[in-house]
C-alpha cells in the first residue's frame, strides 16, 4: 500500500493481520551543538537544524481519530513540535502489544532520531503532511 497521508497509515495498520499499536515521537528543530554561521543561516531559513525529541507516546488504533485529534491532544500534553515520527508495532497471536511493551520500542525510536537514523519511520508535519526528512 502506498502511504501518502495519515489516513492511509491508519488504514494500512487496520489491514495488518496482527493488531497494531502506533508509536509517536514528536520533535522540534534546534541548532546543533557547536553550530556554525552557515548552520545558523540554514536554520533561520527553515532548512537546517537537528530534530530533537520533545515527547513520545503510543496509541492503540481504536484510540486514534484523525490527524487534527492527534495534534490537539499533543498540544494539551506537551511542548511545541514541528515533525512527528510514526512507527507501527505489531502484535502476536492476535494480541495487541501493551503500552508497557511499546516503551522499549519508543526508546529505540528516540535514540534513532537523535542519531539521525530516521529512514524507517514515517514523518508528518504539524499540518498532517507527509514529509521527507534528509
Amino acid at each position: 500500500m502506498n502511504i501518502t497521508s495519515y489516513a492511509d497509515l491508519l488504514n494500512a495498520a487496520r489491514q495488518q493481520p496482527e493488531p497494531q499499536r502506533l508509536l509517536f515521537v514528536f520533535t522540534q528543530p534546534e541548532l546543533p551543538e557547536g553550530y556554525t554561521d552557515a548552520q545558523t543561516h540554514d536554520f533561520q531559513a527553515g532548512t537546517g537544524g537537528v530534530l530533537t525529541p520533545q515527547m513520545c507516546t503510543d496509541k492503540a488504533l481504536d484510540e486514534l481519530g484523525d490527524f487534527s485529534d492527534l495534534v490537539a491532544e499533543s498540544r494539551q500534553m506537551g511542548p511545541d513540535w514541528k515533525i512527528v515520527f510514526v512507527a507501527c508495532l505489531g502484535g502476536r497471536g492476535g494480541v495487541m502489544p501493551s503500552s508497557e511493551e511499546a516503551q522499549e520500542h519508543l526508546k529505540t525510536m528516540v535514540n534513532s532520531i537523535q542519531n539521525g537514523a530516521i529512514s524507517t519511520y514515517l514523518a508528518y508535519d504539524c499540518d498532517g503532511e507527509l514529509v521527507r526528512v534528509s
